[in-house]
């Protein structure tokens, strides 16, 4: 039970916000291609195939993450008690771990078509070299938005077998969301994070945050509306996205870079606006 309990915790499996905000991208990019005309049956099934990737490899990154930042990690208030920081967990039984969850979200991949599978198997690189960015650069938060958001492709082309400027307009939306949330989300650390020498764009942006933030939103909600517009979606589609917008004002009016718990706060909300753009898409198909 005590290894299972580590385990848990250190694929974060008890964090959901995580593995979600992995999925909803999926979500979005499989609900925008699907005909809902068609068997619908295969639409969920795909869903959960999409879900269940998210978990395993999510669950693997947050391995990979900790053994990278193992050093970093002990010197910072929020991370040093994690499994592989603290001692509690050995590097190889991490690599163990890994393996294991990679080879589970092979098995689930198998069950798309060849382009996906390539195209997912092309992004490992990407998946797994995040935790370095951190060291050389201040632009971390947009190389994890490049790779989070990349199985909004994935949905896309699972279901319609190519490729087309709609979902690209859309992933490129995505990553603006994913530079924001991931900024919000480092305002915890910031103080650590300068001591140890680490980058971010929250260290970037940190004497002009909001302004940063309203840019980066904004360019995500713009690429929504311009998708939708090309999707031909339905007017509902554009009623729902009223409460998009909201939740974004509400993320930036209310928080506050200096209390990390708000941080945390804001940063989770985000589950819900993932929630509602995927509510929005479809509402818009019907």
């Amino acid at each position: 039970m005590n290894q299972l309990n580590l385990f848990v915790e250190l694929t974060r499996l008890k964090k959901p916000i995580g593995y979600m905000l992995l999925f909803w991208p999926c979500a979005w990019g499989l609900t925008i291609a699907y005909d809902f005309s068609s068997n619908l049956n295969n639409y969920f099934f795909y869903l959960l195939l999409f879900f269940f990737g998210s978990v395993f490899m999510r669950s693997a990154g947050c391995i990979v993450n900790d053994i990278i930042d193992r050093k970093f990690d002990k010197k910072v208030s929020r991370t040093k008690n994690r499994p592989i920081a603290s001692g509690k967990i050995s590097v190889k039984l991490g690599l163990f771990y890994t393996s294991i969850l990679c080879l589970i979200a092979l098995a689930i991949l198998l069950n798309f078509n060849s382009l996906t599978i390539i195209l997912a198997l092309g992004s490992m690189p990407l998946a797994f070299t995040y935790p370095l960015m951190k060291r050389y650069t201040y632009w971390p938060q947009l190389f994890l938005g490049i790779t989070f958001n990349y199985g909004l492709i994935l949905g896309w082309t699972s279901t319609t077998n190519e490729i087309s400027i709609v979902p690209i307009i859309f992933y490129l939306g995505a990553i603006f969301w994913t530079l924001g949330y991931d900024t919000i989300y480092g305002f915890q650390d910031i103080k650590d994070d300068e001591i140890i020498g680490l980058k971010s764009t929250s260290i970037k942006f940190k004497k002009k945050p909001i302004k940063f933030l309203y840019l980066c939103y904004s360019l995500f909600f713009l690429n929504i509306i311009l998708s939708s517009y090309l999707m031909n979606l339905s007017k509902l589609n554009y009623f729902v996205l009223i409460f998009v917008a909201m939740q974004l004002y509400f993320q930036l009016n209310k928080l506050n870079i200096k209390s990390p718990f708000n941080c945390l706060k804001i940063f989770k909300s985000n589950n819900l606006l993932g929630a509602i753009i995927f509510l929005s898409i479809v509402v818009g198909k019907i």
